[in-house]
């Protein structure tokens, strides 16, 4: 065969085409220090590399989580114990306040720091990470708490009544009925109040059918219907007829986890005859797979992501006495209750139940999640205005006749504080010694809630141990695919090196060869 110069050349440049690219690449090795730059280098390893790297990535987002989660429940644990701390002042204070060797003037000087004890907690159950709320549930961007005017009486006949307190006042005020009756009733209703804790009174007259208390820059509506008993007009002590006390008070304005409302479709027994009970982290959908009685046997399903995927052949056993159905679910259980007679469930009636959440969590690890907030009326109190309701309430403890008969301890904190305040500021002994009780309860159920936040801190810690040494292993996998023998990558570069300078020599050389050397 003859051999042109051409296929000469052509050969010498592939030749040397193929030498530089072997020492290029081992070059780009060198200076990456890694065996697998692309995946031609290794097509396995570089999929199992990318595998690691998409662990590593969602490690990485756990762990950022972590930090948020570490950052939100820190702050949380310091500011319960700041708290906590200020409520053992408070019961040195009513301890002090209880004695009945202290004067009204020594009460009086007391309740100045009772009352900037109580604004601290509101600040305190305020607090903020990174402009959220911590206590307000999902409604992160406003305060939990703002400071209003709520009542204390020592009749069980006002306390168990609605009512709703306009204005502000800078001390508490004293309210005297001097008039048994019904208030909204068909007869006038004098009443007295103080303004200076129970110095100097002024009396006004609730007239017939009216409702309205007015303070002079305070106006209090009680609920149509309230009866109210008469006290002496000369004698402060008498505890036998109707006092109030309107006094400070904190109103929780974030959301709660409180209800859990049940839907029906396809079927009559939907509405106010279910009820749920339990702990539900999300929704609930329950479906009824052949038509039954709620006395007999009954078939149902259940799914927990909104009717994707069912968990079938469960089976409610029959109970002929029976005038409802209780079916298990995850978390609880559903009551079907028969509707005037009714009790016949259709094939497909569906029952959805949908729980009131304020948690905010954040997934520390695959399929484990930490809260990061809480419910400040479940952990300070504080009055209540449920979605629905005319009027606020006492949370936590439903009861505010803290004098008198029917009086028993609240753990209600910032209502006790309140409470406190309000006793001092009118020289009642009695209240401040049961205000001490309180305290009490208060201090213990905000140290359960203190543990509750530090049981979350030290599941952060095991969850990031964990993380770390998987951090770490997904690491030394990697390194062992991509990561390359530096002492064999330098010998390797030094023979494709010698090999490119003897294809370049060898290759000049037979260029230069010709019939004309030898003629």
């Amino acid at each position: 065969m003859r051999v042109s110069q051409q296929m000469l050349f052509n050969t010498y440049v592939s030749n040397m085409n193929r030498s530089l690219t072997d020492l290029v690449d081992t070059n780009i090795k060198a200076q990456t220090q890694k065996k697998v730059n692309k995946p031609s280098d290794d097509p396995v390893g570089m999929a199992r590399i990318l595998d690691h790297r998409e662990t590593l990535a969602t490690v990485k987002q756990y762990r950022n989580n972590i930090d948020t989660a570490k950052g939100w429940l820190s702050l949380s644990d310091t500011t319960l114990t700041q708290a906590s701390a200020i409520i053992t002042r408070a019961r040195e204070l009513a301890q002090q306040a209880a004695s009945g060797t202290i004067s009204g003037d020594n009460r009086e000087e007391i309740s100045y720091e009772a009352r900037q004890l109580f604004q601290q907690l509101i600040s305190l159950s305020n607090t903020e990470y990174e402009g959220k709320s911590i206590y307000a549930g999902h409604k992160v961007d406003q305060n939990a708490f703002e400071q209003t005017l709520g009542m204390t009486t020592n009749d069980s006949n006002v306390s168990s009544r609605s009512y709703s307190i306009t204005g502000n006042a800078e001390k508490t005020i004293v309210v005297q009925f001097l008039d048994s009756g019904t208030v909204g009733g068909g007869a006038d209703l004098d009443y007295r109040y103080s303004k200076d804790g129970g110095d100097t009174f002024i009396t006004k007259t609730l007239t017939a059918g009216d409702t309205t208390l007015d303070f002079d820059g305070v106006t209090m509506s009680l609920e149509n219907g309230t009866t109210v008993a008469a006290n002496s007009a000369t004698d402060t002590n008498d505890t036998t007829g109707t006092w109030m006390w309107i006094r400070p008070a904190a109103k929780y304005l974030g959301d709660d986890q409180d209800a859990i409302n049940v839907n029906g479709m396809n079927t009559s027994l939907g509405g106010g005859r279910t009820k749920a009970e339990g702990v539900f982290t999300s929704d609930v959908v329950v479906r009824i797979d052949s038509a039954a009685r709620l006395q007999s046997n009954i078939s149902y399903s259940y799914s927990l992501d909104g009717g994707t995927n069912w968990t079938t052949g469960n089976v409610k056993t029959a109970d002929g006495s029976a005038s409802n159905a209780v079916l298990s679910i995850p978390g609880g259980t559903l009551t079907i209750y028969s509707n005037a007679g009714v009790n016949l469930l259709g094939s497909g009636a569906q029952f959805v139940i949908r729980p009131d959440t304020a948690a905010i969590n954040l997934q520390i690890q695959e399929n484990e999640y930490v809260r990061i907030n809480d419910v400040g009326k479940d952990i300070f109190g504080g009055v209540y205005q449920a979605p629905g309701q005319s009027n606020a309430s006492p949370a936590l403890d439903s009861n505010n006749t803290l004098t008198g008969s029917g009086a028993s301890p609240s753990k209600n904190l910032l209502e006790t504080m309140g409470n406190l305040v309000a006793f001092l500021e009118t020289n009642n002994q009695h209240g401040v010694q049961q205000v001490l009780e309180s305290l009490g309860l208060s201090q213990k159920h905000l140290l359960t809630k203190t543990a509750d936040v530090g049981g979350r801190e030290n599941r952060l810690a095991v969850a990031d141990n964990v993380l770390s040494s998987l951090e770490l292993n997904e690491k030394e996998r990697i390194s062992h695919i991509e990561d390359i023998d530096v002492g064999e990558l330098m010998i390797q570069l030094s023979q494709q090196q010698i090999v490119y300078e003897a294809v370049l020599k060898s290759s000049s050389m037979i260029m230069k060869l010709n019939l004309l050397n030898y003629v």
